[in-house]
């Protein structure tokens, strides 16, 4: 949450000065339940603003292609990228 909520984070692209008082009230709250009050208020805000489109890019190695016999995608669900190269098993020429 730090590096996406306050205005100031390293993640962040903009922001709201009423968000940013209220992340750094939150911080020094000692109250559990004020704090958790203001973490949802927070939520609350971001969610009815639409601050946030997540678009993820995701990049990794995978064993596909004409001469994959079996791709081995899958094989640690949820994780949608390639098992271990010695799950990925190639087709014989």
């Amino acid at each position: 949450m730090s590096t996406t909520v306050p205005s100031t984070g390293v993640s962040a692209y903009g922001g709201w000065p009423d968000v940013d008082e209220l992340y750094k009230k939150q911080l020094t709250e000692v109250d559990p339940e004020k704090r958790e009050a203001m973490l949802h208020e927070i939520q609350k805000i971001l969610h009815e603003r639409t601050r946030f489109a997540p678009i993820w890019d995701y990049f990794w190695p995978s064993g596909l292609g004409p001469r994959v016999k079996e791709a081995s995608l899958m094989k640690i669900d949820p994780y949608p990228w390639s098992a271990p190269l010695e799950d990925v098993k190639l087709k014989t020429p």
